[in-house]
């Protein structure tokens, strides 16, 4: 059972996205036909390298977040980093158009394996990741190596694709990320 002021501040960003975003909408890969049509071509596209997409991955389309099983079950403070990392996403679409974010994610300029501008946008929604962990779980959360590999993991394997398969690159992309948040200044609430 999670902390009550937790599942609130969980509440209020919901709220929060649903103003920045007034069609946002959550819906349950196992409840949508379409999140089990892009589990199917991505087990097939990654030669069955991403299995996890239905019980693990989130996924922004439109102003729609499709969540895996155990949503409801996911820890409040954790959800909320994962939604402003997704927020991100619906940034980038609305910047960008659905239409050139879908090329953008998808196709440029390769599908897998160099998927540089799939990884830009990644690089730019994990970098939030990042600031929430910091801010929501501490100094220690922001160093964990479990946290890194994970991240690096992300753009290196198939569950995106080999978006990125520098690891070194990713790496040093996380390192640099981390010592920028670790110095730079607090933000100032308004």
């Amino acid at each position: 059972m999670s902390d009550p002021s937790e599942r609130a501040v969980l509440t209020d960003f919901i709220e929060e996205l649903h103003r920045e975003f007034p069609s946002f909408r959550i819906v349950k890969k196992a409840e949508s036909r379409f999140a089990n049509a892009i589990d199917v071509a991505l087990k097939i596209l990654t030669l069955g390298g991403q299995r996890e997409f239905m019980d693990r991955y989130y996924t922004v389309i439109g102003d729609t977040l499709y969540v895996p099983i155990g949503w409801e079950e996911t820890d409040p403070i954790d959800a909320v980093i994962t939604l402003r990392h997704e927020r991100i996403h619906l940034r980038q679409r609305r910047r960008l158009t659905f239409p050139l974010m879908i090329l953008v994610y998808l196709f440029l300029p390769l599908p897998l394996g160099l998927a540089y501008g799939r990884a830009r946008l990644e690089w730019e929604a994990y970098s939030e990741t990042l600031r929430a962990t910091l801010e929501l779980r501490g100094v220690e959360a922001l160093r964990s190596t479990r946290l890194k590999e994970r991240i690096v993991t992300q753009f290196t394997s198939p569950a995106y694709g080999w978006m990125w398969p520098f690891r070194s690159a990713v790496e040093g992309w996380y390192d640099a990320k981390v010592s920028e948040l670790l110095t730079e200044p607090p933000a100032i609430e308004r």
